[in-house]
């Protein structure tokens, strides 16, 4: 299809624009350089060090580092479900919307903390306005801002010459909020309410239909929270519908504009990456590994929901554009897909389409994207430093191969940094599989699966991967409000989130004692084709196949076998 082609065409080339500028514009501010922004914002931000007591000459050892992670975010989360809580006697709750049940409120709070945005809820009918803004939208700022300093600290770590600090955190964290997120939610705030996307705090609209009976239309301080939701890929919508509600997403080109918000700063941290190691080709090279696997992804998705359901040849379906099963029309297959990999690989959780009615090929990738780890861009600042663990995982195994102690960026990789490394990934499956066998023997948490064989197991394995893979999103068919999943989901968030930042500041930290040696004939260089084509086979083989094969074939490959035959879940 000539459209479709074009649209993944352009997608392509406006971000392989946009990727450098925003990745450079990244590097001036994490270093202290001077931007067009800096005469406007330098004092305000030296305003909120003196306001708040903080050197920022003063660096942070990783453990320090890591404690002023913990504690602003612990801070964040108490701020968060106390709203929750008490939202009813809070005020801009024009709709009059009860306190949120214990279990609700601490897993929607670890939710938001956690850059998850995991939603057991349905935003306009639970949610004040005061706790959308207050509590949702000024969360989105913290946890992305969080995930992006802490991207900052590890490459601190990777690039240092025998430093015993990663970098001053609220200095990291200011930096974000104000010269990066604040600006361009800003602008895109105002672009989206030029796209039809509301910001108001009046009360909801009551309409009256074609048939003469009344209609409530929610509506509220969308657009705000929208722009920040995608830029700081947090994916938590305003409406239960998401980015398919026609007030968060409007037009094709408001669905263009935030996907380009969803990529744009996990794009841009590779290219900030390789600046801040004094060699652009590093990442580049991480940009193009990222880069060939989405595009694989993106291509098995629309290639599987372009093509018609063998389970309707004899149904008067037209099946012309594809699956078209919970796909809004305004976006179709090409737009639907783009989407879909971009949320679940960026770790975005937005969906403009229901998964749920995804052919069983087009829902197993989205599924496998999540599952791999957070890498493919990932979250903002939480990508880079995710792949940076493939990374090490990658040069520790080419050292194998030659026989030598494995080095990234001139530095020795040691054990301490190997076995780190491995841990870490191990809480992946770990989450993602073990949490799912758990409650499959439970009864009350087995009964919030909706939906019958590999499906349901599908649905499972979906909602188990989105919650420690810090993604948000869902297949929907799952009963999330379910008190098993609450407690347990909410587990996985936190393990997913912050064991993950713990580990990889330990390795930053550790390797930025270290001296970087000059390159020999054995070092295997790290910028090459055949680096890239490592860490691929590394991701997609070693990883993911090999861990969450069982599984998928057991769910998704069972169900597209039982599809090719007629029959449906």
């Amino acid at each position: 299809m000539p459209d479709d082609s074009f649209q993944l065409l352009l997608f392509g080339c406006v971000m392989l624009a946009l990727t450098p500028l925003i990745g450079s514009y990244m590097h001036l501010v994490y270093t202290g350089r001077w931007t067009l922004l800096t005469p406007v914002l330098d004092p305000v931000e030296r305003f909120i060090y003196s306001l708040m007591g903080i050197d920022p000459r003063a660096g942070h050892h990783w453990t320090r580092y890591a404690l002023a992670v913990l504690i602003l975010n612990f801070l964040g989360f108490l701020l968060l479900y106390a709203i929750l809580r008490a939202q009813n006697i809070l005020p801009l709750n024009p709709r009059g919307f009860a306190a949120l049940e214990p279990g609700m409120a601490f897993n929607t709070a670890v939710s938001f903390m956690t850059n998850t945005n995991w939603q057991a809820y349905s935003g306009e009918q639970t949610l004040s306005y005061f706790s959308q803004m207050t509590g949702l939208t000024v969360q989105n700022f913290l946890s992305a801002a969080t995930g992006m300093a802490v991207a900052v600290a590890v490459i601190r770590g990777f690039v240092g010459q025998q430093e015993k600090t990663v970098g001053n955190f609220y200095v990291d964290l200011t930096r974000s909020i104000l010269y990066i997120l604040l600006p361009l939610s800003i602008i895109s705030a105002l672009v989206l309410v030029w796209e039809g996307t509301p910001q108001t705090l009046g009360d909801y609209v009551t309409a009256r239909t074609v048939e003469g009976r009344e209609q409530i239309i929610a509506t509220g301080p969308v657009a705000s929270q929208v722009a920040i939701k995608n830029l700081g890929t947090n994916g938590g919508g305003f409406f239960n519908a998401n980015s398919a509600h026609p007030y968060e997403n409007p037009t094709p080109l408001s669905n263009y504009t935030q996907l380009i918000l969803i990529m744009l700063i996990p794009a841009g941290f590779t290219i900030t990456f390789g600046r801040m190691a004094g060699d652009i080709r590093q990442g580049w090279a991480l940009f193009a590994a990222m880069s060939i696997i989405y595009a694989i992804g993106v291509s098995g998705v629309y290639w599987a929901e372009s093509v018609p359901n063998p389970a309707f040849a004899n149904h008067p379906i037209d099946q012309t554009d594809g699956n078209m099963e919970g796909k809004e029309v305004r976006f179709g297959v090409a737009s639907s897909a783009i989407w879909a990999v971009t949320t679940t690989a960026v770790a975005a959780g937005a969906t403009n389409a229901s998964l749920d009615s995804f052919t069983p090929i087009g829902g197993l990738i989205p599924k496998m994207n999540i599952q791999m780890g957070e890498i493919v861009f990932g979250g903002a600042g939480a990508g880079m430093y995710a792949m940076l663990l493939y990374v090490l995982l990658v040069v520790f195994i080419a050292g194998l191969m030659v026989g030598r102690t494995p080095e990234y960026l001139g530095k020795k990789v040691e054990t301490r940094e190997i076995k780190l490394t491995v841990l870490t990934l191990l809480l992946v499956p770990t989450g993602m599989l073990l949490m799912p066998a758990i409650a499959l023997l439970v009864p009350s948490a087995r009964a919030a699966i909706q939906e019958t064989g590999p499906h349901g197991l599908s649905e499972l394995l979906y909602a188990y991967a989105s919650a420690t893979g810090v993604n948000g999103s869902a297949f929907a068919g799952f009963n999330a409000a379910n008190p098993f999943h609450l407690v347990a989901q909410a587990l996985c968030m936190l393990a997913g989130r912050f064991v993950l930042i713990i580990s990889i500041l330990a390795i930053a930290g550790s390797l930025a004692s270290k001296r970087s040696l000059a390159p020999s004939t054995g070092t295997l260089p790290t910028h090459t084709p055949l680096f890239i084509g490592l860490i691929i086979l590394v991701v997609i083989v070693f990883f993911g196949a090999l861990t969450f094969f069982p599984a998928l074939a057991l769910a998704p490959i069972a169900e597209h076998i039982e599809m090719m035959n007629g029959r449906l879940y």
